[in-house]
């Protein structure tokens, strides 16, 4: 399998709206409004938030080169709440259960080291199954609270 970081191109944010939109793909998420509103007139801000302007932000799609479709996105950014840097994977539901999110999320733990990051977290709910994914990439349990797990990441 061959799975590409890439750079989206201003136009190609349509992938993220789509992803975002997609019940299946947001069901992780339904606790906190399930799907994502990511309309057009939001685009330029965040377009130059994540990627043109980045500080302390990553955001890649992830291209399959077998599926010659972008598959998910992953991003990292540092969260003033918990005062850690968090990384996010989100693979659409239809590519699921292939090894893309194993592979997806390797990549960006990659990009955190080679950008000096040492250790990394991510919040996921309690009763998502990405948790397992998360331990088999070497995530433990940092702390826990009726709603998510906080996973750590020693880089």
């Amino acid at each position: 399998m061959i799975l590409k970081l890439v750079k989206p191109k201003y136009e190609e944010l349509i992938f993220r709206q789509e992803l975002l939109a997609d019940k299946a793909t947001m069901s992780y998420n339904a606790k906190w409004g399930g799907t994502i509103d990511f309309s057009i007139d939001c685009w330029q801000d965040w377009y130059e938030k994540w990627i043109l302007n980045p500080n302390e932000k990553f955001y890649r799609y992830l291209y399959s080169v077998e599926q010659d479709a972008f598959v998910g996105e992953v991003s990292y950014h540092f969260d003033n709440e918990y005062q850690c840097t968090v990384c996010d994977i989100i693979i659409k539901n239809c590519y699921r259960g292939n090894g893309f999110g194993k592979k997806g999320l390797m990549l960006i733990l990659d990009v955190a080291k080679e950008k000096g990051l040492s250790v990394i977290y991510d919040n996921i709910a309690v009763d998502n199954t990405a948790v397992k994914l998360f331990k088999q990439c070497g995530f433990t349990e940092d702390w826990r609270n009726k709603d998510f797990i906080m996973m750590k990441k020693i880089l």
